[in-house]
């Protein structure tokens, strides 16, 4: 694991977006397209700001969310409603998004299959909770283990903790096969988890089945 240390957030996010794009461009370099996987939730958002306005060639990125709750699309909780709000918008609106949650005539079955063409993933970028999980690979969820084991399928849904709406997520064969990880992370509570999750195993700290190969980049709130 490398650890990478910002004076603030706010250039954290920026030059972590600039490290991206410089990724996806090498990438292509190379390769007929990208695979590029990302988490929901708030703390990416102004990453995907920035990265959303980087010149590239967004037709050959490929966008698959870490994780999604079993909401519809517009949801207020929908993590692909605050993507196509803050990463597929400007010049990245050209990318190719895949999305994970099944629905009528689509199986989880058929989204693994749908996924399998952009594994390993070119890029993997994550966040972490307090308690140290990671797309939506919950400490103490029940489907854990299974989603963790090397025979995993590349998707499952899982049960959300406190009640939520059930998730589906990336399993751990997906996340430890990418091939560039990073974490971003804010704050004096996720850098202490992040210390546990290094001296823990990936059924205590999921994230902790990543770290190995990550590059952390964590600064103040």
């Amino acid at each position: 694991m490398e650890l990478i240390e910002y004076p603030d957030a706010e250039m954290m996010m920026m030059q972590l977006a600039d490290k991206l794009a410089s990724e996806i461009s090498n990438c292509l370099a190379a390769h007929d397209h990208v695979s590029l996987a990302v988490p929901g939730g708030t703390t990416p958002g102004p990453i995907f700001d920035t990265l959303s306005g980087a010149d590239l060639r967004w037709d050959m990125v490929h966008v698959v969310l870490t994780d999604e709750r079993m909401v519809p699309s517009d949801h207020e909780r929908s993590n692909e409603r605050l993507l196509r709000v803050r990463l597929l918008t400007d010049k990245a609106a050209n990318a190719r998004f895949i999305r994970i949650v099944p629905g009528p005539g689509v199986s989880l079955e058929d989204i693994g299959a749908r996924l399998a063409p952009e594994l390993p993933l070119s890029i993997l970028l994550l966040g972490m909770g307090e308690d140290m999980h990671c797309a939506s690979l919950f400490p103490g969820s029940p489907q854990l283990s299974d989603a963790l084991a090397q025979k995993a399928p590349p998707v499952m849904e899982v049960d959300a903790p406190e009640g939520l709406e059930p998730r589906v997520t990336l399993t751990g064969p997906v996340l430890r096969g990418a091939l560039s990880t990073h974490v971003v992370i804010t704050g004096s509570a996720k850098r202490a988890a992040l210390e546990r999750a290094r001296r823990s195993k990936p059924e205590e700290a999921p994230i902790a089945t990543v770290l190995g190969d990550a590059t952390v980049h964590w600064a103040e709130e």
